[in-house]
């Protein structure tokens, strides 16, 4: 990438970054992207799924076919930051980079359309809405797949902490099954002067709360991996009174169907058995996120391939997240893999969803060029997942 190229990138990223839009708003963050493929001779297609983008670059006689995603949507979150840049949205910010995301595919566009090496077409898939896991969803129900044929889809999310630029490819899982747990105890209000009158659910709650951590480490294979943590907890509402309620909201992380459905049986159980052992009742209640990001295994070779085409270092020891990704969505439809690019050093505890955070312009011809390059790729070789 031409230093030309990589300046325009990082104003168009600082733009993203300073002009933050939450999932299900990025009105402006697309027409943002809109104004750019204009600019860049790259025809679109606007609305799917909602503020989502598809451009389409085809080149030569081949009808080989490859989607390229990138996400758009920012964060509930105040930044701390002091940048000329920082955010003028009050408590929303690009914390997660999506706004470098948005940037290296169009990065990728640029790259693509000034190359004719490659046949084939590529769809660049810009979508909204992955922070509250409906983007993907949606731009499927919008008949992406339909109006937008792809054999395969990549993507990938910049990494804080890992070297910057360079590919980390995971073997298989790449990111977990994310979901939340509500749970409610219901017991019998009264004075805290006169607790044998009550059935106190605080207390109940925190034989709970212990008891939920036994999850993981007595019901999990200690080869498996899973994660149970609360988040909220909620109850009372004066300082002499035993109240009648009270509730606790968490999330579960898991990799594989079985963990998930051992993790949330033992919750309703523990939850169950708890409020019968102190005499009340128990509601509980499990929102599913979605799947875990699960890479396939042709599709990972490519993305490494790709890597050392564009003059990257490569990674495959890097163990998965246990955040999740709405991605799983697209992989579920289409043979494909995500992977991560290094951002950097972690600077003043700027981890994603931090308010610190920043996504690093320096790594755009990294992140650009491997997206550019696993198009390439795919498109290159005879593939088969059969």
């Amino acid at each position: 990438m031409d230093q030309a190229l990589h300046d325009k990138l990082t104003a168009w990223r600082r733009h993203l970054h300073a002009h933050p839009e939450l999932s299900l708003q990025e009105e402006k963050t697309s027409a943002f992207i809109r104004e750019k493929l204009t600019e860049l001779g790259v025809p679109f297609t606007a609305g799917i799924g909602g503020n989502g983008v598809v451009a389409t670059l085809r080149r030569g006689a081949s009808d080989r076919s490859v989607g390229l995603r990138a996400d758009m949507d920012a964060l509930p979150i105040q930044e701390a930051n002091d940048l000329p840049y920082a955010s003028s949205t009050p408590r929303v910010m690009h914390a997660c980079g999506h706004d470098g995301h948005t940037v290296s595919l169009l990065g990728a566009a640029a790259l693509l359309a000034a190359d004719d090496s490659w046949s084939g077409t590529v769809q660049l898939l810009f979508q909204p809405s992955e922070e509250n896991g409906a983007g993907a969803r949606a731009m499927i129900a919008d008949g992406l797949f339909e109006r937008f044929p792809m054999e395969r889809v990549f993507g990938f999310h910049n990494w804080p902490g890992l070297e910057a630029g360079t590919v980390a490819v995971h073997h298989g899982p790449v990111m977990a099954e994310p979901g939340r747990f509500m749970v409610s105890l219901h017991g019998t209000a009264g004075h805290a002067a006169k607790p044998d009158l009550t059935r106190d659910p605080i207390v109940a709650m925190g034989h709970l709360i212990v008891a939920l951590q036994t999850i993981v480490a007595r019901n999990v294979d200690p080869l498996d991996s899973a994660v149970v943590s609360i988040g909220m907890i909620n109850g009372g509402l004066a300082p002499n009174q035993i109240p009648t309620s009270v509730a606790i909201q968490g999330t579960f992380r898991t990799y594989r169907p079985e963990i998930r459905d051992r993790v949330l049986q033992r919750i309703s159980d523990i939850a169950h058995g708890v409020a019968g052992t102190f005499e009340m009742k128990a509601e509980v209640e499990f929102v599913r996120g979605g799947l875990a990001t699960i890479n396939t295994e042709l599709e990972e070779e490519v993305s490494v391939a790709a890597a050392k085409a564009a003059g990257l270092p490569v990674r495959r020891d890097i163990r998965p997240s246990t955040a999740g990704e709405d991605f799983t969505y697209f992989l579920q439809h289409r043979p494909g893999a995500y992977v991560w690019i290094g951002n950097g050093p972690v600077r003043d505890g700027g981890e994603l969803h931090n308010d610190r955070y920043d996504f690093n312009d320096a790594i755009l011809p990294a992140t650009a060029g491997w997206m550019a390059a696993v198009a390439k790729q795919a498109l290159a070789g005879e593939l088969s997942n059969g």
